[in-house]
This record gives C-alpha cells, structure tokens and sequence, in this order.
C-alpha cells in the first residue's frame, strides 16, 4: 500500500522558547531566535500540511506543560498539530485535545503504564494518539525502546511495543532512532524500511536525523507515511517547499 508522503515541519519548545537538543541531551541545547508562531507560519506558506509540537518542558517536568502556549499556536495554525511532551494522564489528553490537538503523542508513559495507555486507545481511537518510540539499536542490531528523555532504556523492542497496542486501535506510530536525533548526518532508513514492511497497516512517521535533501531521498523505499524534520529547516539547510518537492519525487 503506497503511503502519503508527508513533510512534518517540528519545533521544539522550552520555556516558550524555540530550542534544539542533540540526542535528547538537555545539556547540549541551542536555542534559536525565532518566534514560535512566526517559524511554524513559515513552514505552513510553505507547503507543510502538519506540524508537529514538543513540548521538553513539559517532558522535563509535567507540572511545567507549555499548554497556553500550545493552545494560542493551535488557534493561529491553519493546519492540524500534533504535540507531546509531559502527557502522563487522561486528563493530560484531555486537555490537549480540547485546545484543539489533532493527535497527541504518547511517549515514555507506554512503556511504564501500560494498562492506562490501553484505556486511553480505547477512548480516544488511534486517529487521535500517537505512540512515539524512541529506541536505541543494541548490539544484536534490535530497536530497544528508550524513556524519560532517552535516560533509560527498556527491556523492549520497538515492535513489541507495537503489537501491545495494536489490539487496541493502534494506527500512528513516531519512531525515532535517537542514535541519529539532532545530528543531521542522516536517519534510520533500515529501520522504517523494516518497520513500514512489518506493519504496512499503521502510519510510521521517521524522526530524527535529517540534515539534507539526500537523506530524504535515502527513505523513498521506506513507505513511512512522513518525515518529521526540526533543526535542519530552522538551520535553512532546505526549505519545506524542497523537501516536499525532494520526497514526492523520489
């Protein structure tokens, strides 16, 4: 089944503020100056359908969620946001999707509680949740799901996580080698290749890694539904418009 191909503008938030970390590293921050609104306005004349929201504020300290923040970018956006960062309940979602969220994006919560994350598919559907594994490649070259900013990492692969939620109405999935995260030297082709192969029924969004126009065209085989990309256009090593343009070529 051929997938849309989508080019998903990010940005990454703290304190209001846009920033970039490499491979999770809170340490290793740059902050940009742009405004938040201004940039993403930027990437929708562009051409991008989607943007996609972080919220490292909140993954860093829930009680800190930028969610007025989010709720003001949502008003002004003409195009759905999906965003995550900090989402540890029910009421989290909640709230998000009534400011207006198209899809929230569930991280390490997945692997710690999976008993709530079923419930939540279940009242929410898979149109409206995202599960987001980051992963790092072990020596047997298996895709070991990492949590909390990528500090730890779990006795779990990246597809047997799927097939935990799957029964529940698993539909999106955000995958992100964090090996490749921020570093702009290319992303986990192999990776969603053999993800996309496995599951050609869900949505795989690649993230993490892309620094070029060649790196897009190194996922064309892929069939992911699209490609998350965040500090390679805040940094203007391409335009959104050449990226589409680049992956629906391919």
């Amino acid at each position: 089944m051929k997938r849309a191909r989508n080019i998903i503008a990010s940005v990454d938030l703290i304190d209001s503020k846009v920033v970039r970390l490499k491979q999770g590293d809170y340490q290793r921050l740059t902050q940009y100056e742009v405004d938040p609104l201004t940039q993403l306005m930027r990437y929708v004349r562009d051409g991008s359908e989607r943007v996609h929201i972080v919220d490292l504020e909140g993954a860093r300290d829930p009680s800190r969620r930028q969610v007025d923040l989010i709720a003001r970018l949502v008003r002004e956006l003409p195009v759905p946001v999906q965003t995550g960062g900090g989402v540890r309940s029910e009421s989290d979602i909640e709230a998000l999707l009534n400011i207006g969220v198209a899809q929230v994006v569930i991280g390490s919560v997945a692997v710690k509680d999976p008993a709530s994350v079923c419930r939540w598919f279940k009242r929410f559907g898979g149109n409206r949740l995202i599960l987001a594994l980051d992963c790092k490649i072990n020596d047997k070259k298996e895709a070991m799901v990492a949590t909390d900013a990528w500090k730890d990492v779990s006795a779990l692969t990246v597809e047997e996580m799927i097939e935990r939620y799957k029964p529940f109405g698993l539909s999106q999935v955000l995958c992100t080698d964090v090996s490749k995260d921020g570093l702009l030297k290319g992303s986990n082709a192999q990776l969603y290749k053999q993800l996309s192969g496995l599951y050609p029924e869900l949505k795989i969004q690649a993230s993490g890694g892309i620094g070029s126009l060649e790196d897009i065209r190194a996922l064309s085989d892929s069939n992911v539904d699209g490609i998350i990309i965040g500090r390679a256009l805040l940094e203007g090593r391409f335009t959104v418009k050449e990226a589409i343009a680049c992956w629906l070529n391919a």
